[in-house]
């Protein structure tokens, strides 16, 4: 086997990795969130119990999007075409104005949880 070959399969094997990575935090978080929504969420129905799981969410969602990039990033880190970093450029712009988006999101509802 030629060592660009291996190259190639252990380069695709960490971007699956990462990928892998970002969607568990994702999953997990949309999982605690749920679980948080059934067990506080419609016992107490008070917005600022809802406001902390939306705090968490966002906190999940921010970290699994960061590894989602990750792993376009390294996708296109090995000889990229202009079609790939194009395509790389485009979802590094969207996902980072989700995040952008996500964080403010955080810090406004931090905020507001802190005043109370």
């Amino acid at each position: 086997m030629d060592v660009e070959v291996i190259l190639q399969r252990g380069h695709q094997l960490l971007v699956t990795a990462v990928e892998l990575v970002g969607a568990f935090v994702i999953v997990v978080g949309a999982a605690l969130a749920a679980l948080r929504f059934v067990i506080d969420g419609l016992r107490h129905r008070d917005a600022a119990v809802f406001t902390r799981i939306r705090l968490s969410l966002g906190r999940f969602l921010t970290l699994g999007l960061e590894f989602q990039l990750a792993a376009d990033i390294l996708r296109t880190a090995l000889s990229p075409t202009f079609a790939q970093i194009g395509q790389l450029a485009a979802i590094a712009a969207i996902r980072t104005v989700l995040n952008y988006v996500l964080g403010r999101e955080i810090e406004h509802e931090q905020r507001q949880v802190d005043d109370r």
